[in-house]
């Protein structure tokens, strides 16, 4: 019950709030006319105005009392004062909420003093000012905020909202001008002012709107994962979706009135009059749709965002992927269709205008050639789904994941899928169907994390793909998945040389945590945005001579801000460890080095040595150059690349290339997906 009075209290003040900014901005325009300043409206609008402050405050008190019980989890504390001064002293949103209700008093100081003077633009201009100040504050509260409080993250809904409220918040203004205007109507200088504001705020609602939605999109793209699931599986996402059909259909509406019926309002009594009566009637209705748009908007703010939310059960028999359908012929062919017909449905609208068909026609093409291109378009970007098709892998994509999942493969899946997944063990041709290709077909990016998860589960009927549900635990079973994902991705980095290609970061290696000989411990991710990374597997006695030459070079990485981590191949003696730590200035990897070998002795193919037949061999050395994001840029195999790294005039040049470059993609996620 809390949470329903929450969300009421909350679509108050946000719609108070909006009515005040809109409100405003729609007074600033109608006072540019001198004429305007003998309309009865105007008179009207200011009577509201300080009556929606104080609406705006109740609206802030039971959004604090009700916030106070659902953060405390006692219902009661919604009526004690006590904890509610206890959420403000506290807490980050009891700060942000003091702010906002000391803006909306100083709004309402505002109402009250352009109330009582005389009727000037800049006094609504300062109006809807402190009036957007207290709306953005609130975005401070956002779930933009809570991801990441900086002011690229919280701009882009600061003025979303702000923005919006200029047009819905000035709708029901709009609307109280038109039926003074309209209703009844006789040709009089008076009405001809009001009509003028109406255009006047139509051609200003037009560059909003576009704003509007530009910003929409900002935000909406860092709620939402990287597929679409979010949008049609989450409660998020249903919310989200009921915002866009309203939005669309008031778009349409305002279009409408933009186009047609305001300037109708200047035509003869009788086509002025009908005109008026239609225009009266749509915008009341978009003045609902607005409330249920911002209610709506309410909701979403107050639902976990797509990319949070675990989708366990995909509703569906079924998904939309391009990656999974690409190269298909019926894909191709659907998508090209489908594109053509898009094309002559924009075609269709511009000769629809140009040749002033009738709305049904002008309507009616365009529509049928969008549904048409849907029909030919969806199906083929159809792929079979299961109910764990989008479920996020609850194991980290890491080393000690990949090494559990690799001794597992061993023990499960060699014998049909071969010792390297590449689907030709020794049981393949006995099936109807040979087992997949795992390691240089791309299937870890054609299907999903939890494509791979279901089958490993339930098994693949009609193949010899057993089912693993009874065997192993869930955990094992993800960590299969990632080992999977973990084979794919050293098949692609066959295509990473000892030279690093510029502003192409697009190798995301699997964490690790390590403890060295000197102490010092840690993880990968610990270095991101600080320092590159040189990681040397190696193998004593075999890289004596070359850790010789990194202990030495050791000081110059470090002032080029890249660290050497050396992780041992193979188990060290204790007398080859004292030999190999002694006088050596970088962390030399014991704890964790074992998953840390098998796991990243995955990097180990080249295009001249795919290393495909058999177990696979794993170099005596190998050195990976990991940029300040986290991404595998550069590889050196010294019986591979020849002498490369040991010129480490070379090698600094690879890492000043690294150096130079910005943050281009965001760090690798922690997960498959």
């Amino acid at each position: 019950m809390i949470e329903v009075i929450g969300a009421l209290f909350r679509w108050l003040q946000l719609a108070s709030n909006m009515i005040l900014i809109g409100g405003c901005v729609f007074l600033a325009i109608a006072v540019r006319a001198n004429t305007a300043l003998d309309s009865p409206w105007l008179a009207r609008l200011n009577r509201v105005l300080p009556w929606l402050s104080v609406t705006l405050l109740v609206g802030l008190v039971g959004l604090l009392a009700t916030t106070t019980a659902q953060a405390t989890g006692v219902a009661e504390n919604a009526w004690r004062p006590g904890a509610w001064l206890d959420l403000l002293q506290k807490t980050r949103i009891g700060l942000i909420w003091m702010v906002r209700a000391g803006l909306a008093l100083l709004v309402f100081g505002v109402a009250l003093y352009v109330r009582f003077s005389s009727w000037a633009r800049w006094q609504y201009v300062l109006y809807a000012t402190v009036a957007a100040l207290t709306l953005a504050a609130g975005s401070l509260a956002s779930h933009s905020a809570a991801d990441e409080l900086s002011v690229t993250s919280v701009l882009p809904y600061a003025l979303h909202t702000v923005l919006a409220s200029v047009w819905f918040g000035g709708l029901p203004a709009f609307l109280t001008v038109l039926f003074t205007a309209t209703h009844g109507r006789a040709r009089k200088e008076p009405e001809q002012s009001s009509i003028q504001t109406l255009n006047q705020f139509s051609k200003m609602a037009l560059p909003v709107m576009i704003a509007v939605v530009a910003t929409g999109i900002i935000v909406t793209y860092r709620m939402v994962d990287t597929s679409y699931a979010s949008l049609a599986a989450t409660s998020w996402g249903w919310l989200l979706n009921t915002k866009l059909l309203l939005l669309s259909v008031i778009l349409v509406i305002a279009a409408r009135a933009r186009l047609v019926w305001l300037p109708a309002l200047n035509q003869p009594e009788d086509v002025a009059e009908a005109s008026g009566r239609t225009l009266r009637k749509w915008v009341t209705l978009e003045v609902l749709l607005a409330s249920a748009l911002v209610l709506a908007a309410t909701l979403l703010s107050n639902a976990v965002p797509g990319k949070h939310t675990v989708i366990e059960d995909w509703p569906y028999p079924f998904r939309f992927s391009i990656d999974a359908t690409w190269g298909g012929i019926g894909m191709m062919i659907g998508a090209g269709i489908g594109i053509t017909l898009l094309i002559l449905a924009v075609g269709a609208v511009a000769l629809g205008r140009s040749k002033r068909w009738e709305t049904k026609w002008r309507i009616a093409i365009p529509a049928i050639l969008v549904v048409g291109a849907l029909v030919a378009a969806l199906p083929p970007l159809g792929t079979q789904a299961f109910p764990e098709t989008y479920r996020k892998t609850p194991v980290p994509f890491d080393t000690i994941s990949v090494a559990n999942g690799a001794a597992l493969f061993s023990a499960n899946c060699v014998p049909c899928h071969g010792p390297q997944a590449k689907g030709n063990g020794v049981l393949a041709k006995t099936f109807p169907i040979p087992p997949v290709d795992l390691l240089t077909e791309p299937h870890t990016a054609k299907h999903t994390a939890g494509d791979f998860f279901h089958w490993l589960t339930h098994g693949i009927p009609g193949t010899g793909m057993p089912a693993f549900v009874d065997k192993l635990s869930e955990d094992d079973r993800w960590d299969l998945v990632n080992f999977l994902h973990a084979t794919s991705r050293g098949y692609q980095a066959r295509l990473i040389n000892p030279y690093v290609a510029p502003n192409q970061p697009y190798m995301a290696p699997q964490n690790f945590s390590y403890s060295a000989h000197d102490g010092t411990s840690g993880t990968l991710k610990d270095f991101r945005r600080k320092k590159a990374i040189l990681l040397v597997l190696f193998s004593w006695p075999e890289s004596q001579t070359r850790l010789s030459q990194l202990r030495q070079a050791d000081a110059a990485l470090r002032t080029a801000d890249t660290v050497i981590l050396a992780v041992p191949l193979n188990d060290l003696k204790p007398q080859d460890l004292a030999a190999i730590t002694s006088g050596i200035p970088f962390p030399v990897t014991m704890q964790g080095a074992s998953e840390i070998a098998r796991s990243y002795s995955l990097f180990r193919r080249t295009l001249s040595n795919p290393d495909l037949a058999g177990e696979g061999t794993t170099p005596k050395h190998m050195e990976l150059l990991i940029d300040r994001y986290g991404y595998l840029r550069a590889r050196w195999i010294p019986t591979v690349d020849g002498s490369g790294w040991t010129d480490i005039a070379e090698l600094m040049r690879q890492i000043e290339q690294l150096n130079k470059e910005k943050e281009i993609r965001p760090p690798p996620d922690d997960h498959v997906h």
